[in-house]
C-alpha cells in the first residue's frame, strides 16, 4: 500500500515511521520488534505486526537491515534459458546461499546487450543485496556496469571481469585442449568444430583452445561452424559434417550441441565413432545415456556456483581482503563416442555401435 496526500495521490510507500504511528509505539520499538529483540514485550509486538500487515510495509529483510546494515540477500544476473549449465549452476548458487544465511535473488535477462545487463543490475543494487554474482558473459563493460559493479561487491562467472570484480570461472581453453588433444592422439589427422554463439566468452575460449592446438601439431584448421548451445544448431551443423567425407572427429562445444550432432550423423548413416568421433562439453546428466554414451570434458557447475557464493561471502564478510581470481580445472571424461578413424573401441551399446540421441 502507498501512502496518500491530501488530494488522494500516491506519494510513497509506508516508511517505519508509518508504522510507528499506526501501532502508537516509537520507530525504535518497530525497529526492535523486527530485530526480534527479547524486551519487547509481547502485546507491543502484536501491535507492531497488525500495522505491518495493515499498511502493507515491506518487512522481508527489514530486521536483518536494520541490525546490521546487510540485507543478507545475494543477486543474481542470468539469461533467461532452460539450458542444463544454467539450472545446475543456480542449484549451486542457492544451496552454498542458503547454508550461508543468505537469501538469493535472480534478475534474468532475455539477451547479452550491454543495456539489458544493466538493467538487470540496476534492478538488483534497487532492492538492496549485498552482493551480485554475474553469470553472463562481458563482451563489452559500459561505463553504467563499471559504476555498478564498484557500487556493491561483485563476483563474474564465465571469464567475464570488471576492475572491480572477483572472478571464477572454468579454464575453457584447457576444456578445449582437454577434448582436441584426446582426438588427436587417438590418431585423426584434425578435428573439426562446433562453437557456441561468437557472443560468449567461454565459447570464444574453447574455439581459441582448439585452434592453437591444432597450429601447435601442425595440422589443417578446418572451417568452425557456429551453433547456439541449443540441440536444434547440433543437429543443423550435423547435417554439415555427415556430409563431408573427409571428416572423422569432432569436437562440439556443449553437450546439447553435440546430441544434435550425434543425431543427424545418425540420420545420414554415418556411424559413431567407427565413422565419425565426437566429443562434447559440460558432462551433463544426459551425457552417460547418449547413444553411444558421449565423451565430454567435465564442468562442475554446481560447484562453480558455490564456490562464488563462498567468494562474495568472504569479500561481504572481509572487505578489505583483496580480490582472489579462483579457477576451475576441467576434467576429460572418455565414454564410447570417441574412437580412433576408422575403427571402434569395442564399447557398442546394445544393438550397434551408433544411434539417435
Amino acid at each position: 500500500m502507498e501512502m496518500r496526500s491530501a488530494g488522494g495521490d500516491a506519494v510513497r510507500p509506508p516508511a517505519m515511521a508509518d508504522v510507528a504511528r499506526v501501532a502508537g509505539v516509537s520507530p525504535q520499538t518497530v525497529s526492535r520488534t523486527l530485530s526480534g529483540h527479547p524486551s519487547v514485550q509481547e502485546s507491543t509486538r502484536a501491535k507492531v505486526l497488525a500495522a505491518v500487515d495493515q499498511l502493507g510495509y515491506r518487512k522481508n529483510n527489514a530486521a536483518r537491515v536494520l541490525s546490521s546494515g546487510r540485507s543478507r540477500s545475494i543477486g543474481v544476473v542470468m539469461l533467461r534459458t532452460v539450458f542444463y549449465s544454467r539450472v545446475t549452476l543456480m542449484y549451486g548458487i542457492e544451496s552454498a546461499a542458503q547454508e550461508a544465511g543468505y537469501s538469493v535473488s535472480v534478475a534474468t535477462t532475455d539477451c547479452l546487450d550491454t543495456s539489458a545487463i544493466e538493467d538487470a543490475l540496476s534492478r538488483l543494487t534497487d532492492q538492496g543485496v549485498d552482493g551480485v554474482i554475474l553469470a553472463v558473459p562481458l563482451m563489452h563493460v559500459s561505463r553504467r556496469i563499471e559504476q555498478l559493479t564498484r557500487s556493491v561487491p561483485t563476483v563474474t562467472i564465465d571469464g567475464s571481469r570488471t576492475p572491480a570484480t572477483e572472478v571464477v570461472a572454468v579454464d575453457q581453453s584447457l576444456a578445449a585442449r582437454l577434448a582436441t588433444r584426446h582426438l588427436l592422439d587417438l590418431g585423426h589427422e584434425t578435428v573439426w568444430h562446433v562453437a557456441g554463439p561468437g557472443e560468449w566468452l567461454e565459447a570464444a575460449s574453447r574455439t581459441r583452445g582448439w585452434r592453437d592446438t591444432l597450429e601447435a601439431e601442425g595440422r589443417v584448421v578446418p572451417p568452425e561452424l557456429e551453433g547456439d548451445w541449443s540441440p536444434e544448431s547440433g543437429y543443423r551443423n550435423g547435417l554439415i559434417l555427415g556430409r563431408i567425407p573427409d571428416v572423422t572427429a569432432v569436437f562440439v562445444a556443449s553437450d546439447e550441441m553435440a546430441f544434435g550432432v550425434v543425431r543427424a550423423l545418425h540420420e545420414l548413416g554415418r556411424r559413431v565413432p567407427d565413422d565419425i568421433s565426437v566429443v562434447g562439453v559440460d558432462d551433463i546428466a544426459l551425457a552417460s545415456y547418449c547413444s553411444p554414451p558421449l565423451t565430454t570434458v567435465a564442468q562442475p557447475f554446481a560447484e562453480m556456483g558455490a564456490l562464488a557464493v563462498r567468494h562474495l561471502v568472504r569479500h561481504l564478510n572481509d572487505p578489505e581482503a583483496a580480490p582472489e581470481p579462483a579457477a576451475v580445472e576441467p576434467a576429460l571424461v572418455v565414454r564410447a563416442s570417441t574412437a580412433p578413424p576408422g575403427g571402434s573401441r569395442g564399447e557398442k551399446p546394445p544393438g550397434g555401435s551408433s544411434g539417435g540421441v
